[in-house]
């Protein structure tokens, strides 16, 4: 029975970090919300299967709260952004799709690389979860890096939190204060970007960063 229950935590995590590169894969803002959102909700499965196997009812406060906010408050809040900026062309990319996933499959092969010098000690569980979670970590910032639009950049940075969340409880779990003040940091940081969004929107009628490089380069050569 432990075994299947280790095979069960694994098959959530891994779903987080195919979530993530299917997040990756997204080249409109309303699939990345949605993907981001069913990511959301099979990181909360995930923490609340942990928080049967390792017997910490606090984590399934974590599980609670990953699964109310950032599996449907977040999300539906982002789609009223999305629909009142009008935002729901595709998404312009540094590299292309191609070139993207590929460099995404070679940061999830790096991170298990990464890990496997220690697997063969400790917990075999917590190991293979937190290659996964740094798989998750980096696929987020390769998002962030390879997105132009402020929205997707956004959706990057919290599926990199996802990562930190997975990693924290597949290593037996975090103090619940470091749980509600990462959830609150989240949520100031999106209360934030919302602000700035509009902002942008209003100054420059549309949310794609290069623009602003761009009014950059123009406000020095008026200088």
């Amino acid at each position: 029975m432990p075994s299947l229950w280790f095979d069960i935590a694994h098959l959530f995590a891994g779903g987080v970090l195919v979530l993530s590169l299917v997040l990756l894969y997204q080249d409109r803002v309303t699939a990345a919300i949605n993907v981001f959102a069913l990511q959301a909700i099979t990181l909360a499965l995930s923490v609340g299967w942990q928080a049967f196997i390792q017997s910490e009812p606090l984590l399934l406060v974590t599980a609670l709260m990953a699964l109310a906010v950032k599996g449907f408050v977040i999300p539906m809040a982002l789609h009223r952004i999305v629909r009142r900026l009008d935002v729901h062309r595709e998404v312009e990319q540094v590299i292309g799709g191609g070139a993207t996933m590929l460099a995404g499959l070679a940061l999830v092969a790096l991170s298990i690389l990464l890990l496997q010098p220690v697997s063969g000690a400790g917990d075999v569980v917590a190991h293979e979860d937190i290659a996964f979670a740094l798989g998750v970590v980096l696929l987020g910032l390769l998002m962030m890096i390879t997105r132009y639009n402020a929205v997707t950049q956004v959706i990057g940075f919290m599926s990199l939190e996802n990562g930190l969340i997975l990693a924290a409880t597949g290593a037996r779990g975090m103090p619940l204060v470091v749980e509600i003040s990462v959830a609150f940091s989240i949520l100031i940081a999106f209360i934030v970007f919302g602000v700035f969004v509009f902002r942008i929107r209003e100054r420059f009628d549309t949310v794609d960063v290069t623009v602003l490089e761009r009014f950059r380069g123009e406000r020095r050569e008026q200088g």
